[in-house]
């Protein structure tokens, strides 16, 4: 029986921290990047990855939504062994509370984001 690499999507939106692609590689991951949510839903067409790793950007002008990850996270339902791990600025907590209390969220980062804790919580995926 052959072990293969868990997998990796790395959504990279707006960016704003290291290249975490390295870190990702280290720990074993078979890495996809992609610089959109709808790269990345194009991507969950061919594989669900174990882990996600994604940001959440509050974007006020969508009428039912805070952002374009709750369209992500509406699609993950069906998939509940991804775990998704989300960068997100501590201004927005409030919205970004109200979207994790709809769907769950494997670790939340707030921003600047920190490798250790980015590490940490790969690590935790992995069990």
């Amino acid at each position: 029986m052959t072990d293969t690499a868990p997998t990796l999507l790395a959504i990279l939106e707006l960016g704003g921290y290291p290249n975490l692609a390295p870190l990702y590689r280290s720990l074993g991951f078979a890495v996809e990047i992609v610089n959109s949510q709808r790269k990345a839903q194009a991507a969950l067409k061919r594989h669900v990855p174990d882990v996600i790793v994604t940001e959440y950007n509050f974007q006020s002008d969508f009428r039912d939504r805070s952002s374009n990850l709750e369209t992500l996270m509406a699609r993950l339902q069906r998939h509940p062994e991804a775990k998704v791990i989300c960068f997100y600025p501590s201004e927005f907590q409030q919205k970004f509370d109200a979207m994790t209390a709809r769907f769950p969220i494997f670790a939340a980062i707030p921003f600047p984001i920190d490798p250790g804790r980015v590490e940490d919580a790969l690590r935790r995926a992995l069990g």
